[in-house]
């Protein structure tokens, strides 16, 4: 083996390093620990209002409508464990995709904005195998934040609602350990829906060296397709943005299960993530480093 070749080859234990490295710098920013601290925060006081505005005893939203967050929160009263859906279709719009853009989009462009990316590149890891772990600690953050919203409810849920069997939005009953299975489930779910935000803000990070600018970026983007979502004159784009199925977690919670959304919003997202995964790779591999 040549001395290039050498130099070109990485060891498996040094990939899992710099992983490591990559997510306790992530896990470590105080940025990220308010980005987690929000999201903790939003099942306890959607938990408190409703445990404030049920205290006559009335239900809680009116026994509303549509199969996402009043479908479930109209429950919550009855059981705690529905407060784990209700948290989820609330942050689900807006502040986990929101979480995922800011660490997405400073993944490369914070690196390079503090003057980290050429050293990082000094080492024999190679830009693609950099890229794959920056995309994977991005990854793992969104199931982290995911987590903490489905844990934060079923804390707040139990603590202030009773928990026991339940009514599936079919209206059939199922058991607390099956509802706390499902629950899980649409945890993954929820967190598997935004590998397609993560690659984006990831390709987004490649095109400046502003971690502020590609965060900002993101977070426009994103804001952007969810007013295009909400326009019913651009119904036929509808189902290619990102966001249009992403409630369709909701139809784990029926019997039998509806999976038609369920499998065409994986099915997008998976999309996504290729397509800006790719342009991430073909951005970053050929850009010039200077920082």
């Amino acid at each position: 083996m040549s001395r290039a070749e050498a130099v070109r080859t990485v060891n498996p234990l040094w990939t899992l390093g710099l992983f490591r490295s990559e997510l306790l710098t992530t896990f470590r920013r105080w940025r990220t620990l308010a980005l987690l601290a929000v999201l903790a925060a939003v099942p306890v006081l959607v938990g408190i209002a409703v445990r404030i505005e049920t205290g006559d005893g009335s239900s809680a939203g009116g026994g509303g409508g549509g199969a996402g967050g009043p479908a479930f929160i109209s429950q919550i009263t009855n059981n705690g464990l529905f407060l784990v859906f209700t948290a989820l279709a609330a942050t689900l719009p807006f502040f986990l995709p929101m979480a995922i853009g800011v660490v997405a989009g400073d993944a490369l462009a914070g690196e390079a904005n503090a003057g980290t990316l050429r050293y990082l590149l000094v080492a024999p890891a190679g830009r693609t195998r950099l890229l794959f772990t920056k995309y994977a600690a991005v990854m793992t953050f969104c199931l982290a934040a995911t987590l903490v919203v489905a844990v934060s409810a079923l804390i707040t849920g139990a603590l202030l609602f009773p928990l026991g069997d339940l009514t599936t939005i079919s209206g059939t009953r199922i058991s607390f350990s099956e509802g706390l299975a499902r629950a899980l489930l649409i945890a993954l779910v929820v967190a598997v829906s935004l590998i397609g935000v993560a690659a984006l803000g990831l390709f987004v990070s490649t095109l400046t060296n502003s971690g502020i600018a590609a965060m900002a970026t993101t977070v426009g983007l994103l804001i952007t397709v969810q007013i295009i979502d909400q326009i019913p004159q651009l119904h036929a784009v509808h189902p290619y943005l990102f966001s249009h199925y992403w409630l369709s977690f909701a139809d784990l919670m029926r019997e039998p299960v509806h999976w038609d959304d369920l499998t065409k919003n994986l099915g997008l997202q998976a999309l996504y993530a290729a397509v800006f995964g790719s342009a991430a790779w073909a951005r970053f591999t050929s850009k010039d480093i200077t920082a």
